[in-house]
């Protein structure tokens, strides 16, 4: 071990883990407060009628312009951790992520229609230097030898379940009380929160992503900069092409086109890495292994990304949310899965150590497979609950509270020990490209999620059940195959924890 991984090691500050860890907690855990309490509004906000104060779109087109949405926001990941990988690093890409998600939010927080949709292309921006950037972070803290690593990430995970519940409480507290713009306004505060605390503690990170990995030279960065220029006068351009009515789109067929381009986008990526990056046998294993780890989490999102559409309709419309004279805000069931994270990551954290002492961890791809499988029951339990529903019943909120539960446990055996394996197995001077990479399995599981959702008609009800039960036996199928894939990749995994990560100079 060199003397800098021992250095990693002695660093216990935070709960047993470098001081670095608490920096990116604490940063991840209020722009996901921002996020999460306005994502939980989207679909409410722009289904309600324009006599309420909403929006008046269809759910058909409220759902696939929730699943473009969600899914740009991974999808901008890709080029946010190239910018940071060649041009500005990590450090600087969270802090003006933050400082354009948080103008985002402040444009949200206007009652205008135009600006809500403006608002909604700045949270993508910003998030995409943000989101991929951030995670990278974490795992930089740590040795490849260092077992803590899931353990990190499970914490880190931790952090931004505790900003969400802190979003959902908050915002949907606000947007039944107040109004949908008071609460899109508590996101920017909670989001500049973040940026503070971002700024007075940033120097945790001893260093780490303040310079490119990968820095292009001048001729290269002047084009570069030129290249985003150019994007960023396009894509305004367009939005006000779009705002006034000189260019129409349909959201369904946008969404299930932008499906298709982010998956080619991708495989073309993750294939020219692979190729043409000039990798050694033992990157490419690891690589190989990586992407059975990213097609699980593809499926997983799909699947549980409902949440934030089919399911929180199926909580404002048909679930019982009167307890005495208290109405239940429809936001709020979605924080049973927040809670249900901060009360089980300690746990699952412990089980991957004691497990890895115990020269019994499981590898990425069974862990992923199994909570592939645990998600998709989930919606065996929708099953029964969306049949009160066809009955003319409304549904007992434990339904959505039992869904939320197994979600969550398989979200624990996913999703932190997916990004766990992103630092892990990727080359070490591509781990902001590969985890935008990583990224967009989130972007393509969204906007399938939003296209899957439209499919829950308001007005036939009576179809509810079986689309619930497609979805369970369709994801569960799946896990089952990436688990018996995962018993190959398993011994390529076992590879690379034995040699580490390759040297600049035999890769």
């Amino acid at each position: 071990m060199t003397d800098m991984s021992a250095e990693r090691v002695g660093d216990t500050d935070f709960y047993g883990h470098p001081a670095g860890l608490s920096t990116l907690f604490f940063t991840e855990m209020w722009e996901r407060m921002s996020y999460y309490g306005m994502r939980a509004l989207l679909v409410l906000f722009m289904t309600l009628s324009i006599q309420e104060g909403g929006l008046g779109i269809t759910v058909a087109s409220a759902t696939a312009i929730y699943g473009l949405y969600t899914g740009a926001v991974y999808f901008m990941g890709l080029p946010g951790g190239w910018i940071a990988d060649r041009l500005i690093g990590s450090q600087k890409a969270v802090w003006y992520g933050g400082i354009i998600i948080m103008c985002g939010h402040i444009l949200l927080a206007i009652p205008s229609d135009q600006t809500f949709f403006v608002g909604l292309i700045f949270v993508v921006v910003g998030t995409g230097l943000l989101k991929p950037n951030i995670g990278a972070l974490v795992g930089h803290l740590y040795s490849p030898e260092d077992e803590r690593r899931d353990a990190g990430y499970t914490l880190y995970y931790m952090g931004i379940n505790i900003g969400s519940i802190i979003g959902y409480m908050v915002c949907g507290w606000l947007q039944v009380n107040m109004g949908y713009h008071w609460a899109f306004g508590a996101a920017a505060i909670g989001m500049g929160v973040g940026l503070l605390q971002f700024r007075k503690t940033h120097y945790k990170l001893n260093g780490e992503g303040t310079a490119p990995s990968q820095p292009l030279n001048p001729a290269q960065q002047r084009t570069s900069n030129y290249a985003i220029l150019g994007f960023i006068i396009a894509l305004g351009l367009l939005t006000v092409l779009m705002l006034a009515g000189m260019v129409s789109v349909n959201p369904v067929i946008l969404a299930q086109y932008t499906a298709i381009a982010i998956t080619a986008v991708f495989l073309a990526y993750y294939a020219g890495i692979y190729t043409f990056a000039d990798l050694n046998n033992a990157e490419k294993r690891s690589l190989g292994a990586l992407f059975l780890v990213c097609v699980a989490s593809t499926f997983f999102w799909a699947g549980f990304e409902q949440a934030g559409s089919s399911l929180n309709l199926f909580g404002r419309d048909y679930t019982d949310r009167i307890i005495g004279s208290f109405e239940i805000p429809p936001a709020w069931f979605q924080s049973a899965n927040s809670y249900f994270i901060v009360l089980l990551s300690p746990f699952f954290a412990a089980m991957w150590i004691n497990l890895g002492k115990r020269m019994m961890n499981p590898s990425y791809g069974i862990k992923c497979a199994l909570g592939l499988v645990i998600m998709g029951s989930g919606f065996i339990v929708m099953f029964f609950a969306a049949q009160v529903a066809a009955s003319g019943l409304q549904a007992a909120p434990y339904w959505l509270i039992a869904t939320y539960f197994l979600h969550t446990v398989g979200e624990l055996c996913l999703s932190p020990v997916a990004l766990s394996a992103v630092s892990k197995l990727a080359p070490k001077r591509f781990a902001g490209q590969m985890m935008g990479v990583f990224v967009l399995t989130y972007s393509i599981g969204n906007v399938v999620a939003g296209l899957v959702a439209g499919n829950f008609d308001p007005e036939n009800i009576q179809q509810m059940p079986n689309l619930y039960l497609q979805i369970s036996l369709f994801t569960i199928a799946v896990g089952i195959l990436i688990a018996l894939f995962a018993l190959k990749t398993r011994n390529w995994e076992s590879l690379i924890k034995q040699k580490g990560e390759p040297t600049p100079a035999t890769a």
